[in-house]
């Protein structure tokens, strides 16, 4: 797919088909990640792919977030977002990217930086492959879990999690806020 094409079809899929990703295709994916640029070349990044149980296990401690973001929601919302937290939306596979930490804010912030970055080149490649896949922050909101549940070092920085895998539809194309940038664009000479 031609670049600016593949921009702009990249979507956040939240349904998924149960078929497997092939670890060929993941690699694929990961390196694409891995040719991001980053803060002083340092390639920060470490990425952890998760499935079967480790991914159940993950699902375990989104479900509980997903409980209490949608306690006040009516069903049959409430179930399909609980369901949805529970199994990344049936994704056989989750990647989480994380990055080194470090006790100097700029330096942290240019970690974090640079596995957005990362985890940006991770979502193009996927949609490159015909897979889809959603940077998420929510489930990080239970971020103790997640570390439990990936056995995540306190000296690693967690950026995002993504589930990946094929979309059972690709979702509509949202329409973007100021399309013409004549809002979000500021000229200074």
């Amino acid at each position: 797919m031609e670049f600016f094409e593949l921009v702009k079809k990249r979507q956040s899929v939240r349904s998924y088909k149960p078929d497997p990703v092939s670890r060929e295709n993941i690699m694929k994916i990961l390196d694409a990640g891995n040719f991001a640029p980053s803060g002083q070349n340092q390639q920060q990044w470490e990425f952890i792919v998760v499935t079967g149980k480790a991914k159940e296990k993950l699902g375990e401690s989104y479900g509980k977030i997903g409980e209490a973001y949608a306690s006040q929601w009516e069903e049959p919302a409430k179930s399909q977002f609980i369901e949805y937290a529970r199994t990344y939306g049936g994704a056989p596979v989750v990647i989480v990217v994380t990055v080194d930490t470090s006790k100097y804010p700029s330096t942290q912030k240019m970690h974090l930086e640079s596995g957005c970055a990362a985890m940006q080149n991770i979502l193009l490649a996927a949609r490159d492959l015909g897979l889809g896949t959603c940077w998420m922050t929510g489930p990080l909101n239970d971020e103790a879990g997640v570390r439990e549940a990936l056995n995540i070092p306190e000296d690693r920085e967690i950026v995002a999690v993504t589930p990946l895998g094929y979309p059972t539809e690709w979702p509509p194309m949202r329409d973007r806020v100021d399309p013409d940038l004549t809002k979000k664009v500021h000229w200074v000479d």
